[in-house]
């Protein structure tokens, strides 16, 4: 993994190749670059911390070695698993955080544990590398909204299989960290962790809930007023109508108290990505929401800033920053003093309303298609439709890593 005659892809890229280190730094950046990744709760991004450094590993393996589909999905679920129940000894990992960015810790964690078992680790040097992996975790939120903040997923991903190399090669670490106030229980103010279950009682967390997958490339927070935003757009114009700006005298937003995503005049793609405001009034405006929303020429519109500047936040008591209960409602009065209001409960692509096959496909196509052919597209899907029966994973990082247009870089959470 460290020798520069092993190299991994980095996804569509077809003539670059890096030290799976790098290979997994690169591609864990991608896919949070754009904040459209899956989202989970207890709240973490599970993973895009875990693919790239799994992909990264099963190419830079000895030739005759091969990684099989069925044993990247097998590290993939422990991957997402030992975040999940890490997150679960917490409750205040279940909200919205304020201090660290989740992926940065959880992601490293989740990195490791999958790597570890794809390297055929024991369960001692697992230990090891969950410890040396600790140690390379966490990144603060301030960083979030910045360029910078998917570095804290490419970090993950890059350290997570760093800590499990080390393992492998005998380093040590306090294999109680997992336990500690002074070790992981850094993190979580209340961190309690428990005994699991013998593994003939033990349920995968994945079983008991799916994650969210967003149609839009925004904090997750925005999809629900998003979705209340549109529904009451549909009171004040028609589909292709222009928004009658002006008979609008204020925008009330009832969102829980995220501090983060409260944003009133971003001034960049990643600050209008995590602002409840721009989404309601992008929305209103344009009676949609996309990719191309969060271009520039859009942000800086004068017609939405005009929007923006009659917008307005309340923190309801009921209103809690958890992803599996928040609400966001869109209270508008009118000029003449008629108020219209719409409250969304649950956005379409949350894990309990999950998006349908065809649209998931559609969002596939849309992030891939301008870097990667069509045909690749669809070698991608039913490569992974029937990943357990891949008998060598070089063959899906092929299909990542083919590239037909010259783009700069793959556009953003493949998978």
């Amino acid at each position: 993994i460290y020798s520069s005659d092993t190299s991994s892809s980095v996804w569509g890229h077809q003539d670059l190749k890096l030290p799976a280190l790098y290979a997994a730094f690169v591609n864990g950046v991608a896919t949070h670059s754009m904040d459209f990744d899956d989202t989970w709760h207890p709240t973490t991004h599970p993973s895009g911390a875990v693919l790239p450094s799994l992909l990264a590993v099963s190419e830079a393996v000895s030739e005759k070695q091969r990684i099989s589909g069925q044993d990247l999905l097998l590290a993939f679920n422990i991957g997402i698993e030992v975040q999940g129940r890490l997150m679960h000894f917490s409750k205040e990992a279940s909200n919205v955080p304020k201090r660290f960015h989740p992926p940065s810790i959880l992601g490293t964690m989740g990195s490791a544990a999958a790597t570890a078992k794809l390297l055929g680790l024991d369960q001692f040097k697992c230990k090891e590398a969950l410890a040396i992996a600790a140690s390379y975790a966490g990144a603060p939120l301030a960083n979030a909204a910045t360029q910078t903040k998917p570095l804290h997923m490419g970090n993950a991903s890059r350290h997570g299989l760093e800590a499990a190399i080390l393992a492998s090669l005998g380093l040590q670490a306090n294999k109680l960290i997992l336990d500690l106030e002074s070790g992981f229980g850094a993190f979580y103010t209340d961190y309690l962790p428990q005994t699991l279950p013998s593994l003939s009682s033990y349920s995968w967390l994945l079983d008991q809930q799916d994650v969210a997958i967003k149609s839009f490339p925004a904090h997750l927070g925005t999809h629900w007023m998003a979705e209340a935003a549109l529904a009451l757009r549909k009171h004040l114009a028609k589909s292709r109508e222009s928004l009658p700006g002006g008979l609008i005298k204020t925008i009330m937003l009832n969102v829980p108290d995220m501090q983060y995503v409260n944003r009133p005049f971003p001034s960049s793609e990643h600050e209008a990505r995590h602002s409840f405001q721009f989404v309601a009034c992008s929305a209103l405006l344009d009676g949609s929401i996309s990719v191309e929303s969060f271009k520039e020429q859009n942000i800086s519109r004068p017609e939405l800033k005009e929007l923006l500047s009659k917008t307005h936040l309340k923190h309801s008591p009921d209103n809690h920053p958890s992803f599996n209960s928040l609400y966001c409602e869109v209270v508008i009065t009118l000029q003449d003093g008629y108020t219209l209001s719409e409250r969304c409960d649950t956005f379409y692509g949350h894990w309990r309303k999950p998006l349908s096959r065809a649209d998931l496909v559609k969002k596939f196509h849309a992030n891939v298609t301008s870097v990667l052919s069509l045909e690749g597209a669809e070698s991608i899907i039913e490569t992974v439709d029937h990943l357990e029966k891949l008998e060598d994973c070089r063959v899906l990082t092929s299909l990542l890593q083919e590239s037909t247009k010259g783009q700069p870089k793959l556009r953003s959470e493949l998978l």
